[in-house]
């Protein structure tokens, strides 16, 4: 698949410290540089060039939007790595799924890449890495057979949101890996949206929300 990101039109700078800043990524942009040079450009690379300390903490799927989180030194990489690493960030994200959802539940399916067909995960219960993943439904629209629902990842795997939610039986829209063709035809993007990071500053363990409201 061509690699085709969005035009750059300036950084949306969503939080900034002496220590951290978070940017708002685009849908359709990889977080940081692919094979190739034709895949340079990034969210870490259009940082770099205002920001050129700025080292990445975390990733976001390509095609996923929302809340990315850098850090200004290799010491705030370092700390936030590991309040990364020890579950010790709440993360919130948005989607659009299909079908009627339920109004709330826990998905617990552990995950690994399915290495014939990579990048693609599968569920897998006998060597897959632990995943687990809250979701609650906050509304459905009968007529398009849409939920949208708030998704709260326990774990960091790959692709982790959208296996376990094409798991239970309700895609999300526009997921060209997981989703039965009807619920990816004429879909603009992946909706799936990086809402919030709440963690405790490193630093100064202040309790810090660095949100991004989802555009859908």
């Amino acid at each position: 698949m061509r690699y085709e990101p969005p035009a750059h039109h300036g950084l949306d700078v969503i939080y900034l410290d002496s220590h951290y800043l978070a940017v708002n990524k685009p849908a359709g942009l990889l977080s940081v540089p692919g094979r190739g040079p034709d895949k340079a450009d990034c969210m870490a690379s259009r940082v770099n060039l205002e920001y050129p300390e700025a080292l990445i903490v975390h990733r976001l799927d390509m095609s996923t939007s929302g809340v990315l989180l850098m850090a200004r030194s290799l010491e705030a990489q370092a700390a936030m790595g590991k309040r990364f690493e020890y579950r010790e960030v709440e993360k919130t994200y948005i989607a659009r799924v299909a079908g009627e959802c339920p109004l709330a539940g826990n998905i617990d399916l552990p995950l690994i890449t399915d290495w014939p067909n990579r990048p693609r995960q599968i569920v897998d219960h006998e060597v897959g890495k632990s995943a687990f993943t809250q979701y609650e439904r906050l509304d459905y629209s009968g007529q398009d057979d849409v939920s949208r629902v708030c998704l709260y990842p326990k774990t960091g795997r790959s692709h982790q949101l959208r296996v376990h939610m094409a798991s239970i039986g309700h895609p999300i829209l526009g997921d060209e890996l997981y989703a039965p063709d009807e619920w990816v035809e004429g879909q603009p993007r992946l909706y799936l949206h990086a809402q919030s990071l709440r963690f405790e500053h490193p630093f100064s363990d202040e309790l810090l929300i660095v949100e991004s409201l989802s555009p859908f």
